[in-house]
C-alpha cells in the first residue's frame, strides 16, 4: 500500500477513482481533488469578495452576529470556536452560508434562513452559485465513496438532498510573532465529507496514525477533501474522520492573513446514521447507536462553544 494521500482527478474513470480516494480516506481521512468542476473564475470572484468583507469594519461585521444562533449563518467573530477539550478558541473569524430554502419548506425548522450583507451586493448570487457547485462536486466524490464501500453509485444522493451543508468563509488574521502558533486546534470535523478551497496556502496538517502531523498542501485551484465524523460513524470507522489543524506557518506567511472556503457537506437533518452492515465484522464490532444527524450535529455544536 503506498503510503501517501491520493492526488486524484474527478476525471479519471470511477473504478480507479473509488480505488483510490478509498485507499486514502481508510489511511489518512484526506485526499486531493483536482478537475472538480467548479469554475475557476466563480473561484476567484468568492475569494474576492471575502476579502472584501472580513476587510469591513468591526461594527458593521458585527451588526450580522446572530446572538443564540449557532453560528449557523451570517457572521461568527474572531475568537469564538474552539476545538473539543481545548480551552483556548481559535484565532479565525467566519461567515456562514446555508441552503436556501423555499417558503414552507417542512426543513426550515433545522435550517435557519440566510442573511446577506448589504454592503457587498454580489454577495448572495457569488455565493448561492458556489454552494451549488459544491453540492454537485461533493456527490461526485460521494459517488466514489459508495462504489468503494460496495454499495449502489447513487447511495448517498438521498441521504445528502437537501442536507444541511454549510459553506464557510474563513479569515485568520495574521499573528503577531507566532511562528508555528496554532490557529485552528486540532479537530475533527463534525460532517460527512468536507471540501476545501483555498488550502495552498501553508499550514493546514492531518494527524496521521503513526501520531506525525503531515503538511496537506494542494496545488492551487484543486480541493482538500476529507472525511468528517458523520461518515466515520455511518462506516465503523473504516473511513477515517482524522484530526487536524491550522498552524502559522513560517517566513513571511507567518505575518499574512490566510483565507479559505470550506463546503462542510451534510446529511439531511432526518436521515438517521446507522452503521452499514458491510463495515461490521468480528473484528470490527459495532460501535455506534442509531442517531439522526441534526442531533449529532446539536451535540457538536455544544462541544465547540457555538450553541448552548
Amino acid at each position: 500500500m503506498t503510503d501517501t494521500i491520493a492526488h486524484v482527478s474527478l476525471t479519471q474513470p470511477v473504478d480507479t477513482l473509488a480505488e483510490e480516494l478509498g485507499r486514502s480516506f481508510s489511511e489518512f481521512g484526506f485526499a486531493v481533488i483536482s478537475d472538480h468542476g467548479i469554475d475557476q473564475d466563480l473561484i476567484a470572484r468568492a475569494e474576492r469578495l471575502s476579502r472584501e468583507f472580513f476587510a469591513l469594519s468591526e461594527d458593521t461585521k458585527r451588526a450580522y452576529f446572530i446572538e443564540g444562533g449557532g453560528g449557523a449563518r451570517g457572521y461568527t467573530p474572531y475568537r469564538t470556536e474552539k476545538a473539543v477539550g481545548y480551552d483556548t478558541t481559535d484565532l479565525k473569524e467566519f461567515w456562514h452560508v446555508g441552503r436556501t430554502l423555499p417558503d414552507g419548506d417542512p426543513l426550515a425548522e433545522f435550517m435557519p434562513a440566510n442573511v446577506w450583507p448589504a454592503e457587498l451586493p454580489e454577495f448572495r448570487e457569488v455565493y448561492e452559485a458556489l454552494y451549488a457547485e459544491f453540492d454537485k462536486a461533493g456527490l461526485k466524490i460521494l459517488s466514489a465513496i459508495a462504489i468503494h464501500l460496495g454499495l449502489a453509485p447513487d447511495w448517498f444522493d438521498a441521504t445528502v438532498d437537501q442536507g444541511n451543508s454549510v459553506l464557510r468563509l474563513l479569515h485568520y488574521p495574521p499573528v503577531e510573532n507566532a511562528e508555528g502558533a496554532v490557529r485552528a486546534a486540532p479537530h475533527g470535523d463534525i460532517n460527512t465529507i468536507t471540501l476545501l478551497l483555498g488550502a495552498e496556502e501553508a499550514g493546514l496538517e492531518l494527524l496521521s496514525q503513526q501520531g506525525e502531523w503531515i503538511p496537506v498542501s494542494p496545488p492551487p485551484g484543486a480541493l482538500a477533501v476529507n472525511i468528517g465524523d458523520m461518515l466515520s460513524r455511518l462506516t465503523n470507522d473504516r473511513l477515517r474522520s482524522t484530526i487536524h489543524r491550522v498552524v502559522n506557518p513560517k517566513g513571511e506567511a507567518s505575518r499574512r492573513s490566510r483565507f479559505s472556503m470550506p463546503f462542510f457537506l451534510h446529511f439531511r437533518p432526518d436521515f438517521v446514521i446507522e452503521t452499514l452492515p458491510q463495515c461490521v465484522d468480528a473484528e470490527h464490532p459495532d460501535q455506534y447507536e442509531p442517531l439522526s444527524s441534526h442531533d449529532f450535529l446539536m451535540q457538536r455544536l455544544r462541544e465547540i462553544n457555538l450553541t448552548k
